[in-house]
């Protein structure tokens, strides 16, 4: 499957659409900002590389089109380059992951205020209707999902056990929709702790678990990252074959496991990194042409099995 099926296909047509009008659109120079995380974990490491294809593409496809790419470690530096971006780049427009959503509100407000298009993916801002364009992964279906692979695989009385994000309104919406999906179908939710998103901290929650529950059936991981911190955990302790793990975003390594039937990883769920790039392409449309994009853009969330794994398998991505 081509890397653009998985954007997202509105966006896709939306680009054949434009394509009547790029002679008149290059006859005016645009300048859009890119602001994300740095590529601190896998998944922003993923989305580090959408977005800088994403960017390849677009300026081949419209060189009246161009881009500032700005990364950052943590909030202070993504408003120093908002401001940035501002003052001395000049934009035109913004697309922004913001890396926190209280400290990047006022920014982001400001370059809208200056009049600049904005389009904030993944990570919504502390105050509503802000930006022009929304852009992400469906965090309630990606619980959804999850949790009906759950319910449809395990039997009555089986024990699960369950690792959180980083405690966020987007982690919340996702545990919510798994605990909802499996409801009613007799599987006993052990426990649930934060592991951030993170493979260390998830390897410490998973390694508790194992030490208080001698029977673990299935383990909801709800991130790749995390699903390989409680792998290496649980092959510690010498209980692989009890159980299984279902992690999420589509982390290449993972898919992999899924394409080639490991027992351990039967499934995983998409929450995709190439949501960046279906942003930055969007953004684009609304400069060079009259497609409408301005609103919110849902990215589905889907269950990837050993049929359809490779279709959402980049090996040249880092994530």
């Amino acid at each position: 499957m081509k890397r653009r099926q998985f954007f997202g296909s509105a966006a896709m047509v939306a680009v054949g659409a434009a394509a009547a009008t790029r002679v008149v659109a290059q006859e005016q120079t645009y300048t859009i900002g890119v602001s994300i995380p740095s590529a601190t974990h896998g998944f922003m490491g993923g989305l580090n590389w959408h977005a800088q294809e994403a960017i390849n593409r677009v300026e081949a496809a419209y060189p009246n089109v161009k881009f500032v790419l700005a990364t950052a470690g943590e909030a202070g530096k993504q408003v120093d380059d908002l401001e940035d971006m501002l003052a001395t780049r000049n934009i035109d427009g913004l697309v922004v992951l913001p890396f926190e959503s209280e400290p990047l509100t006022g920014p982001v407000k400001a370059v809208k205020d200056a009049g600049k298009w904005v389009t904030v993916v993944d990570r919504g801002l502390s105050q509503p209707n802000i930006e022009d364009l929304y852009v992400a992964g469906d965090n309630t279906a990606f619980g959804r999902v999850a949790g009906e692979y759950f319910k449809n695989n395990l039997p009555s009385g089986a024990k699960i056990v369950l690792l959180r994000g980083i405690p966020t309104t987007l982690d919340n919406e996702r545990v919510e929709a798994f605990e909802a999906a499996i409801e009613g179908s007799g599987i006993e939710l052990l426990d649930k702790q934060h592991g951030n998103w993170n493979r260390d901290d998830a390897f410490t929650v998973m390694q508790d678990y194992l030490s208080k529950y001698p029977q673990i059936d299935a383990v909801w991981a709800s991130d790749d990252d995390m699903a390989i911190g409680v792998a290496e955990a649980i092959a510690q302790a010498g209980r692989t074959d009890e159980m299984w793990i279902v992690g999420g975003a589509g982390m290449k390594e993972i898919v992999k496991k899924v394409q080639d039937g490991d027992k351990q990883f039967p499934v995983n769920v998409t929450y995709p990194p190439a949501q960046i790039a279906t942003a930055i392409e969007m953004t684009a449309l609304a400069f060079v042409s009259s497609a409408p994009v301005a609103g919110r853009f849902i990215i589905g969330s889907v269950l990837i099995t050993p049929e359809n794994a490779a279709q959402f398998y980049f090996p040249d991505s880092p994530f």
